[in-house]
């Protein structure tokens, strides 16, 4: 059952279950709290679960025309405060990994872990950033077809007609987004900073989750973060959508993560 409170006058919606450690669990990029439905009741068996909806996601109003990573850490920050949480693992897939490791330079003293799942500690490129703004005029465009589209290729294709209904679900979530919210998420990820060296430096342990065929964040490109480091990587053989493609995998491998912590 989902929950509100307010945070500078913008209504944040969330929901909370289960005793033992505390778990954040944040969305990416068109998606809201339901997409972890499928792990909550695995997951609160030992844990205190928190999914949030990000801002301009979900039931969670827009603050803003931009939304920077910063101001969604600080919303997430408000939301354990408002529970007297004070240390929390969070699994953040995609932009939700994002926010998290904005969360992480924030507040670290309120860190106990990370779960990257599909997700990057690298600022976009220059290409990245013009696509950003590509997308911007696309959805101003054609909303639904952008947003259709964009979900349509966060999953690898061998899967596309195998998982079409899905994808479909994804689909109709994705298009609860308000404009407003897909384009201040946008201009936000684009101003991202670059925040490596938390994979470097930090005193939590840290998972990386990839997919080999993720169209959205290259495989290659994103194992050169890690070079050097501790933190764990876990590969799975699909895209961008690994709590749908790969979800029983998962499953096992978030256990795993937090029974060691």
């Amino acid at each position: 059952m989902s929950k509100q409170l307010i945070y500078k006058n913008t209504k944040i919606s969330y929901t909370e279950q289960g005793k033992g450690t505390a778990v954040v669990l944040l969305h990416g990029f068109l998606e809201n709290q339901t997409m972890w439905n499928a792990f909550v009741p695995d997951l609160t068996k030992k844990n205190r679960v928190i999914t949030i909806d990000l801002l301009g996601h979900g039931q969670t109003e827009c603050l803003g025309y931009v939304h920077s990573m910063e101001d969604q850490a600080d919303a997430v920050h408000h939301v354990l405060h408002e529970l007297k949480i004070r240390k929390a693992v969070f699994i953040g897939h995609s932009m939700g990994g994002y926010v998290a490791l904005a969360f992480a330079e924030l507040y670290p003293e309120n860190v106990k872990g990370i779960v990257l799942l599909n997700s990057t500690s690298r600022a976009d490129s220059d290409e990245r950033k013009t696509n950003r703004d590509r997308a911007i005029i696309a959805v101003k465009q054609n909303y639904t077809n952008f947003v259709r589209m964009s979900i349509a290729n966060l999953f690898s294709e061998d899967n596309r007609e195998k998982l079409a209904e899905e994808i479909e679900q994804v689909k109709l979530e994705a298009l609860k987004t308000p404009l407003q919210g897909i384009v201040a998420a946008l201009e936000g990820m684009k101003i991202r900073k670059d925040r490596e060296v938390i994979l470097h430096f930090a005193p939590f342990p840290i998972q990386l989750i990839l997919g080999k065929k993720d169209g959205v964040l290259i495989y290659e490109d994103n194992l050169e973060q890690i070079e050097g480091t501790k933190v764990k990587l876990t590969t799975f053989p699909d895209g961008h959508m690994s709590h749908i493609e790969n979800q029983a995998d998962l499953k096992r491998v978030l256990l795993e993560f937090l029974k060691g912590i």
